[in-house]
């Protein structure tokens, strides 16, 4: 199970209301300092004080903070602390992504992660399916973004509203790894308890080497009931962007070549990996951000901090005249690095654009890809990859 820096404090302070006095089990609870760290402000310091003396107190094995953090959902993949099979809390509602992997993951608030920590067990009211059946190969500069956002742009924020999102289908074979925690962070855009993608060779080969415990795959039965079947046809997406003010309000992004950012943030537990990392530093090389254009990379750990900067990929950013910031949430949910003014716009590949989510209640977020997102940034306009010049 899993906590961060903003709802842990809360869930000791219910932990400690209720009169635990034991974990149970020092092993499996994973706290990861990551939306306001470095800490930006005292109130910021003070809760991951907080955190910091719990896990010091309990001898809580998985605490990561400054120097050894990540953003958290790319960082418990990253870490091995996720396999087939499991089932993951976090009082986080993103916590969605791990379903990547074919585990049961969801979010939960604050008290059920403070009963989880000390009891080991939660309840829930298990969810119907939905049944998405991939197709095709993806085309070039498109990627699982562009897939998930078509997907919530079909079925609405509200489409898969507490029910569980099952990727499957030969189109599966198209998609990595990275776009698959991409598209099963976002399940949670369209109102679901979670996505979960079937278990194959590519999920196999990322555990490899990383979780070193015994697993189990499961796999739906011939007889599964869904709800509803949708057949994703991968090769006939889009390069898609989200239109304020919800992810469902999606339009191609040739359709939006008349809006203009002040502001591109490149990163997020939805797309700062390493493949983002790459596909943004393939479309800097060479070129330079426009004027009047701010972009900020976030690498979304420290591992994949290290490997852009061993691949060049850093200094490519900067010599396009982008900021490179440590791995944070940062700018995502309105905490700081890249806070929106009055009637600023940003394209961004974090994974909600509600009113006031990134700063100002007058601002307004695009949702896209890295891919669309870089090309934005050089053009100084929302660009289809294709069209850049």
């Amino acid at each position: 199970m899993l906590g961060n820096d903003i709802t842990t404090p809360v869930a000791i302070n219910e932990f400690n209301k209720n009169g635990f006095v034991k974990v149970f089990d020092k092993d499996k609870i994973a706290l990861v300092m990551d939306h306001f760290v470095p800490n930006k402000d005292i109130k910021a310091a003070q809760q991951c004080k907080q955190c910091r003396m719990f896990a010091k107190s309990f001898n809580i094995s998985n605490y990561y903070d400054v120097g050894d953090m990540g953003i958290e959902h790319a960082l418990l993949p990253e870490k091995g602390l996720v396999a087939p099979g499991e089932l993951v809390i976090g009082a986080d509602s993103h916590t969605c992504t791990y379903g990547a992997l074919g585990a049961f993951s969801t979010g939960v608030g604050s008290t059920d992660m403070a009963a989880g920590m000390a009891t080991g067990e939660a309840w829930f009211k298990v969810p119907s399916a939905i049944k998405f059946e991939l197709v095709g190969k993806l085309r070039p500069f498109v990627s699982g973004k562009d897939v998930i956002l078509y997907i919530i742009g079909k079925i609405g924020v509200d489409g898969a509203l507490y029910r569980s999102m099952e990727f499957t289908g030969e189109g599966l074979s198209s998609l990595s790894i990275d776009d698959r925690l991409c598209m099963a962070n976002m399940a949670i855009e369209a109102g679901a308890k979670n996505g979960i993608f079937e278990v194959d060779d590519v999920t196999l080969e990322y555990v490899k080497g990383r979780v070193s415990r015994e697993f189990s795959v499961y796999k739906a039965d011939d007889d599964a009931e869904y709800d509803e079947t949708y057949v994703i046809d991968l090769g006939a997406i889009e390069p898609t962007v989200a239109c304020p003010h919800l992810p469902e309000n999606t339009k191609n992004a040739r359709e939006l070549s008349d809006i203009i950012p002040d502001q591109v943030v490149i990163g997020s537990c939805t797309n700062g990996r390493i493949s983002d990392m790459k596909a943004a530093a393939e479309i800097f090389k060479g070129r330079h951000v426009a004027k009047g254009v701010r972009c900020i990379i976030i690498p979304a750990t420290q591992t994949i901090y290290k490997e852009s900067i061993r691949l060049g990929y850093i200094d490519t950013f900067i010599d396009a005249g982008c900021v490179v910031s440590t791995p944070t949430c940062g700018p995502c949910l309105g905490g700081y690095m890249g806070i929106l003014a009055e009637d600023e716009v940003a394209v961004a590949t974090t994974n909600r654009n509600f009113v006031g989510r990134m700063g100002h209640i007058t601002s307004k977020i695009y949702l896209a890809s890295p891919e669309v997102a870089a090309s934005s940034a050089v053009m100084g306009k929302i660009c289809d990859p294709r069209d850049l010049k």
